[in-house]
């Protein structure tokens, strides 16, 4: 099953918001909490998610480097580590699913249209006038 990635989701957001993330971001702290903070949010717990993935998975490749010898000490670190990048994969997941959803919810609304102005009220007819003089 195919996620997106952190990268894909900020690209989804700049589009929907119509400006780079960092902008985003910084204009986000002035506001109230709203749906450009939580997507923001999210994304920042995709990416983090993301990083831990790296993490763990760099150092299960350094414990089964070929030139180390595996022993039973070694066993409770690989196991260690095999569980906790299978919970990174499991967060990574159920974040993506999540802003994806979302992003995918969403869709950018056109900038409104100035009103066009009204044509002008004709000037009320004056009232006419006798031709007749009064005495």
């Amino acid at each position: 099953m195919s996620h997106l990635t952190s990268t894909e989701i900020a690209g989804r957001i700049e589009d929907l918001y119509g400006a780079p993330l960092a902008d985003l971001e910084a204009n986000a702290q002035d506001q109230p909490p709203g749906m450009l903070s939580a997507l923001l949010g999210m994304h920042h717990d995709l990416a983090l998610a993301e990083r831990s993935i790296d993490v763990h998975r760099d150092h299960l490749a350094r414990l089964i480097h070929p030139e180390r010898q595996i022993g039973r000490h070694e066993v409770s670190h690989l196991l260690d580590g095999s569980r906790r990048l299978a919970e990174a994969v499991a967060v990574r997941d159920v974040q993506a699913k999540s802003v994806a959803a979302v992003v995918q919810s969403l869709a950018r609304v056109p900038a409104p249209t100035p009103p066009t102005p009204s044509p002008p009220v004709p000037a009320p007819p004056l009232p006419a006038q006798s031709t007749a003089h009064s005495r």
